[in-house]
């Protein structure tokens, strides 16, 4: 590309970043990385109403987490700063004014209760009020008023504020990455407040100088802001700018398919919908956050990139890099991505087998009370035996409890199916067999156990089923030769006299 590529993702501060918005600046990211450019962030809080303390801190968080840092934004690398609109605000009337003096914007006083008016008589009248070309020279504005009268107005204080002004009769012909060439009549567009009366622009104005003036080459946002792709290319051509390459990402949607996913569905079907757990400042209010559900970030990377992308191939695992190689906006779908809560699990179950078991066991460890006075090198080798049938880190000590504590009870249908009448003789015998192993490695033991099982013709599961009873409590978990070795000929004879004892007090 001929120039150099800057994107932004650009949130508003208004509570934690959802899932959709982490889609979104991925996507922003990978394209950047792809072509060597710069990922932007920029903190759109123009609707100071609706801003959120500690929002903004949040979605820097979530970004880091994702392993998706931005290389310019609030505090770092400020070479277009500031990065936050409101400290932006003294830059944009200027900018209105400009496309006032161009014949491109006007002044408009109309109340909000006589637009209330007009909308009411419209539907009276079973039609929809829209304010453009075919009445704005019917209402109050520097279009419909005389010159002196509007600037009488303005020096009086009166309350106004700037419309863009929509062509009338004209076909817009814009196009997008994803969904190509785009046609619009310019008689169904309305003349949209550009700034407003308390002196802030409103988003349309702000987001387009801030663009420009960052240089942003690529826009790469959500389908929503679709319906203002016609008023944002309208402005740049107003403005006599360049405009970047516009792409819109498709909807995610709930897992049923059927509209878009919100936090409400998560609540309802037990999953996450935001990166990082977020505690509302105003009601204390705790949503779940995927890093503490137990999921990897490479998870959320890999999950996140799938909706409403594929790479062309069958090929499903990505790790960052690969993402970054293989990402093109050609491939991202049109239509909405369901959301599957179901395949962000297989993603971290698949991702859980590419961790550090030391790392894992320190986790698990700090997770547990129990494993407070457990030396971690142990806990590493359990988890190494146990991390493939695991999803989470929750999952571990339900796989691994028996690697620490003596079983104390045994699960009633694998007692009834695992103990037979001669089990209490065949384990008596494997207790003395056990007894003689001197070298106590998980080879020996095998070796050991199976050529027994063999020189006396004896069912394997006769041996086996009992003797997993015995170490676990149950007929689940790793390799009986594996456990054995791990907890030791003491503890391995112990257990093994426990349920011996269990047969001889059931009878």
């Amino acid at each position: 590309m001929s120039d150099q590529v800057r994107v932004r993702f650009a949130p508003s501060p208004t509570g934690p970043l959802h899932i959709g918005g982490v889609r979104t600046a991925l996507f922003n990211y990978l394209f950047a990385k792809q072509h060597s450019g710069t990922f932007v962030l920029r903190i759109e809080d123009t609707d100071q109403t609706r801003y959120v303390e500690g929002a903004e801190d949040y979605i820097v968080s979530a970004l880091n987490w994702c392993n998706i840092p931005f290389d310019e934004g609030p505090g770092k690398n400020e070479t277009y700063g500031p990065y936050r609109q409101s400290e932006r605000k003294h830059l944009y009337k200027a900018f209105a004014e400009q496309l006032i003096n161009s014949g491109h914007a006007y002044y408009a006083f109309d109340s909000s209760e006589e637009l209330e008016l007009h909308r009411n008589d419209y539907e009276q009248k079973g039609k929809t009020f829209i304010y453009n070309w075919h009445n704005r020279g019917k209402l109050k504005n520097s279009i419909s008023l005389p010159n002196d009268e509007v600037q009488h107005k303005i020096a009086n204080g009166d309350d106004y504020v700037i419309r863009f002004k929509s062509p009338q009769g004209q076909t817009l012909h814009l196009t997008d990455s994803i969904r190509g060439n785009i046609t619009i009549d310019t008689n169904i567009l309305d003349d949209k407040v550009l700034f407003k009366s308390d002196g802030m622009p409103t988003y349309h104005l702000a987001n387009i100088v801030d663009d420009h003036l960052m240089k942003i080459t690529h826009v790469i946002r959500g389908e929503e802001w679709l319906p203002s792709l016609a008023l944002h290319q309208q402005l740049y051509d107003a403005f006599g700018w360049k405009a970047p390459q516009f792409a819109h990402l498709p909807l995610i949607l709930k897992p049923s398919g059927k509209g878009k996913l919100s936090k409400r569905d998560g609540d309802k079907l037990g999953f996450p919908v935001f990166p990082l757990q977020w505690k509302d400042p105003k009601t204390d209010e705790i949503s779940r956050g995927y890093k503490e559900d137990g999921y990897f970030p490479e998870t959320m990377v890999n999950f996140l990139a799938f909706l409403g992308w594929n790479p062309g191939t069958e090929q499903e695992i990505f790790d960052l890099e690969q993402l970054v190689k293989e990402f093109d906006l050609t491939r991202v779908h049109k239509s909405g991505a369901r959301f599957d809560p179901e395949k962000a699990k297989w993603y971290n179950h698949h991702y859980m087998q590419e961790q550090n078991n030391a790392d894992l066991a320190a986790d698990f460890k700090a997770s547990k009370a129990e494993l407070k006075d457990i030396d971690v090198n142990y806990i590493a080798l359990v988890v190494e035996l146990i991390k493939e049938r695991a999803t989470f880190l929750d999952d571990f000590w339900g796989l691994s409890h028996f690697f620490f504590t003596t079983p104390a009870v045994y699960e009633e249908k694998a007692f009834k199916k695992a103990i037979k009448e001669d089990t209490a003789v065949i384990l008596t015998e494997v207790d003395k067999i056990i007894t003689d192993i001197n070298d106590f490695s998980k080879e020996a033991i095998e070796k050991t156990l199976k050529t027994w099982i063999t020189e006396n013709a004896i069912g394997f599961g006769k041996v086996m089923m009992p003797l997993r009873l015995a170490l676990v409590g149950d007929l689940q978990g790793p390799d009986v030769f594996d456990i054995m070795f791990l907890i030791g000929k003491a503890e391995t004879k112990k257990r093994i006299a426990l349920l011996l004892n269990t047969i001889a007090s059931s009878n």
